[in-house]
């Protein structure tokens, strides 16, 4: 078990590569949109490409686990913290990149930055495409490895590009060589995305303003967003939604410890304040086994894992 504010031999091994901020035994829940689980045993923030390259190096030589944290939404930490590195890319770790023409444009950000650091950069260069993506949470890394959406389309439906970081360096795949299916992605083995690629369109701005500003009035409406808390909790089924089949289970508004079914939407959770992460991991599997006993489907969590969970 991590314990909190305690400082290993990795975290010192890692201080000593240089180019990283490193914090030891840092509390992870914070930076989780759930608020739950444990500590990092080394929270680690490069501060260039080539340090980052030297820590999966390091990782790899040594056989350390790494664990990569985007912007916290759609994660749960185990309350027994995180062993290894947990590698936070800094948002600004790479200068942005415009390349626009007269009828289309193509944006380079890099991958610790917030999706919604994407729509803004393309409303101000009059671009329009990546609207769905507007109101989703996290990070543009984390879009690219859950291949990021909604029902109006998903993240690979505008990335051109992705640069990966390996323990042998760095570099760009195409679109073509990552695949990529309903809220998932495969990345090569050990890599982490540092830059994302997008290809979009000059159009209707004003149109485009319009259209992401009733998908962000529709979720203020139907989502828990005032509260600790991560949705979706599952993937859709084929032709169907979790949250009817969760609601249909009786579990909406239905709480476990400090964790409860959200009462807006039935496929989130929300911390109702010292929730554990066995208690969110705990009505995690009591959704999924509810709804398998009451419509024979069985859910896929969308959630990510990371750490020890106890």
């Amino acid at each position: 078990m991590v314990e909190a504010g305690v400082k290993t031999a990795l975290a010192t091994r890692v201080e000593s590569l240089g180019g990283c901020e490193v914090k030891a035994g840092e509390p992870l829940a914070p930076l989780t949109s759930v608020r739950a689980g444990g500590a990092a045993e080394a929270l680690v923030r490069p501060r260039s490409p080539d340090a980052l390259v030297a820590l999966l190096k390091l990782a790899r030589e040594e056989g350390v686990p790494v664990s990569i944290l985007g912007g916290g939404a759609n994660t749960l930490v185990g309350d027994g913290g995180v062993p290894g590195l947990t590698l936070k890319l800094p948002g600004d770790l790479f200068p942005e990149v415009a390349d626009v023409g007269p009828e289309e444009g193509w944006l380079t950000l890099g991958a610790g930055a917030a999706i919604v650091r994407l729509i803004n950069v393309m409303r101000a260069h009059a671009l329009v495409g990546a609207e769905f993506l507007a109101g989703i949470p996290g990070t543009l890394g984390g879009a690219v490895s859950m291949n990021a959406g909604t029902k109006n389309g998903e993240a690979f439906c505008v990335i051109e590009a992705v640069e990966v970081a390996t323990a042998d360096g760095v570099g760009w795949l195409t679109k073509a060589q990552v695949p990529y299916s309903y809220r998932h992605s495969e990345l090569p083995p050990g890599g982490v995305v540092t830059r994302v690629r997008f290809a979009l369109r000059k159009g209707d701005v004003v149109a485009s303003k319009a259209v992401m500003d009733a998908d962000l009035g529709y979720r203020k409406r139907t989502q828990p967003l005032s509260q600790p808390n991560f949705g979706s909790v599952f993937t859709n089924p084929p032709g169907d939604h979790a949250g009817r089949l969760i609601e249909l289970a009786g579990l909406k508004g239905y709480s476990l410890g400090r964790a409860q079914v959200s009462t807006l939407h039935a496929n989130w959770i929300v911390n109702l304040g010292g929730a554990t992460a066995r208690d969110v991991l705990g009505l995690v599997t009591l959704m999924r086994q509810r709804v398998l006993e009451q419509s024979g489907v069985d859910m896929k969590p969308e959630v990510k894992r990371l750490g020890d969970f106890l």
